[in-house]
């Protein structure tokens, strides 16, 4: 299933995140090892400091997994379905475990580059 995650940034830890991304350790250690940097480099960051950005998640509970990796740098604002669960095939029993070869994720992904700057950028830039 794909989910929109809103949050913002914990003061001062923009560095840290810079930093485990540039080491590629962001994440190590979860299931959804690879997903954190994907995720960050498609990222917006919106109009009054929020960020968004797709998520790809299995788990019954969305992101109950990969939560603990984004709250040591996140305040997670909401996490919801991207599009309708009846229309993901993963979800509604078409073809099992099939988000990893989904184009969904791009396009929802080119429907967020209309919306605010990339993250990406900003991190680097600080």
């Amino acid at each position: 299933m794909r989910y929109l995650v809103r949050a913002r940034l914990k003061p001062g830890m923009e560095q840290a995140l810079r930093e485990a991304l540039e080491s590629d350790t962001l994440g190590v250690g979860s299931v959804a090892e690879g997903e954190y940097g994907r995720a960050l480099s498609q990222a917006r960051l919106l109009d009054g400091g929020e960020i968004k950005w797709v998520e790809i998640c299995y788990c019954e509970d969305p992101l109950i997994e990969e939560l603990p990796y984004w709250e040591e740098y996140f305040e997670i604002r909401s996490i919801r379905d991207a599009h309708n669960r009846l229309n993901c095939k993963d979800t509604n029993g078409q073809e099992p475990w099939s988000c990893g070869v989904c184009d969904c994720t791009q396009k929802l992904e080119q429907s967020l580059e209309k919306q605010g700057t990339k993250f990406i950028d900003f991190l680097m830039s600080q």
